[in-house]
């Protein structure tokens, strides 16, 4: 089994440019960059035109570490100052479930842990101390 921790930055709209600026200030590399506009279309909920080139996800790649953003799609209301989540990826979508039900524990559930288009297991949660946590196990659906 393996598990990392990775930091997760949350952006309102700047996640390009502090990409260009991770890409020259610490000499990150693209590992994997999603707009906004590249998702499928809900008709329910209309992206506005100005969010197309939002990020959706992407991966960077810095030294042997990896550091991920995206620009507030999560539906939570940002906070500046308070932007950064770490990422509990797993290749146990039952660790996953395990490293989720011990985290909420006094906590409370942003995002129920649940199957998606990129994981068999994801959720948000926040801990008891303030510290918000995506837990993902490696995969598709």
């Amino acid at each position: 089994m393996s598990t990392s921790l990775i930091p997760f930055i949350e952006m309102n709209g700047q996640a390009n440019e502090a990409i260009d600026f991770y890409v020259k200030a610490l000499e990150a590399k693209i590992v994997y960059a999603q707009r906004l506009g590249d998702l499928p279309e809900n008709p329910e909920s209309p992206l506005p035109p100005e969010k197309k080139d939002w990020i959706s996800f992407a991966v960077l790649v810095i030294g042997e570490s990896q550091l991920q953003l995206s620009d507030l799609v999560t539906g939570s209301s940002y906070q500046k100052g308070s932007p950064v989540t770490i990422v509990v990826q797993t290749d146990d979508k039952d660790q996953a479930a395990r490293y989720f039900d011990a985290l909420k524990q006094g906590g409370q559930v942003n995002t129920p842990l649940e199957a998606s288009f990129f994981s068999p297991a994801y959720g948000n949660v926040t801990d008891p101390f303030g510290i918000t946590f995506r837990i993902l196990a490696k995969g598709q659906q």
